[in-house]
């Protein structure tokens, strides 16, 4: 036998009745916490994730219970916990990635740095976030690719949710002729940026002159937009902007240098 279960003392018909308290004690204790996670949590995580929880939550309970329970029945749980111990041992070390992947799955699911339908990149993957498993996390690339990111990895990498907040921000960096008019440039910006129905208002665009470049007067365009709606905004304004202003006459320069010579070049003669 792995372990011996060990008889001690006179099992008297209280000691049935303490160990029969115990037990039902962590059958009612586990139901109470069941119940209180499922009203606190059900908003917040999804159904199958949450009944997952409180199994996991009040089979922990349970046992517990028992093992205090074994005393009062004249069972000595020492060597069952022993035995057991090294088993889990043994399963622990065979199962290590599972284990870590069901863990950061669970803390996952409570802390919610994501969930389905979200933008993100992970771990420098860029996609859709499809499900959220317990052990994996699924995400559709752009390119229409499914990937499987084990939770381990997800929960210790650095995580970009590009659609947690309801506004994000794009920039455009126009250039135009030093001989135009960099206001009124401005202006025409502003405008068309204002009749556009999904840029915001609050927080405000912002379009400035930023830099004076080799061959233009660089203006940087900020420009807010619903998160869900960002990249069509963004590349919708951009053509918008340039025949705005080319429509009035300004126009974005092409390089340019100009060579000087250190002596006048000589004449050119007939042939």
């Amino acid at each position: 036998m792995i372990f011996n279960m060990i008889v001690y003392g006179e099992v008297t018909l209280l000691n049935i009745m303490v160990a029969l308290l115990l037990f039902v004690g962590s059958l009612v204790i586990a139901k109470i916490i069941a119940i209180n996670i499922r009203r606190s949590f059900r908003e917040r995580i999804a159904r199958e994730h949450l009944e997952l929880i409180v199994k996991v939550l009040s089979y922990f309970i349970i046992v517990i219970g028992i093992i205090w329970a074994l005393p009062h029945i004249g069972v000595e749980p020492s060597g069952l916990m022993v035995a057991g111990g090294i088993v889990g041992l043994a399963i622990g070390f065979a199962s290590q990635s599972i284990v870590g992947n069901l863990v950061s799955g669970l803390f996952l699911i409570l802390e919610r740095p994501i969930k389905i339908g979200d933008t993100v990149e992970i771990d420098d993957i860029l996609g859709i976030v499809e499900d959220i498993r317990i052990i994996s996390t699924t995400l559709r690339t752009f390119d229409g690719l499914y990937i499987r990111i084990p939770n381990e990895t997800v929960f210790t990498s650095n995580i970009t949710n590009f659609v947690v907040h309801v506004a994000r921000r794009f920039e455009y960096s126009v250039g135009i002729r030093y001989s135009d008019d960099a206001d009124k440039a401005i202006g025409i910006i502003k405008k068309t940026i204002e009749s556009h129905p999904l840029a915001l208002h609050n927080p405000p665009a912002q379009v400035f002159v930023d830099e004076l470049g080799d061959n233009s007067v660089n203006i940087i365009v900020r420009i807010w937009a619903p998160s869900l709606e960002w990249l069509g905004v963004k590349m919708e304004l951009l053509w918008k902007i340039k025949t705005a202003i080319e429509a009035e006459g300004i126009e974005i320069p092409f390089p340019q240098r100009v060579h000087w010579f250190a002596e006048k070049p000589p004449a050119q003669t007939d042939a």
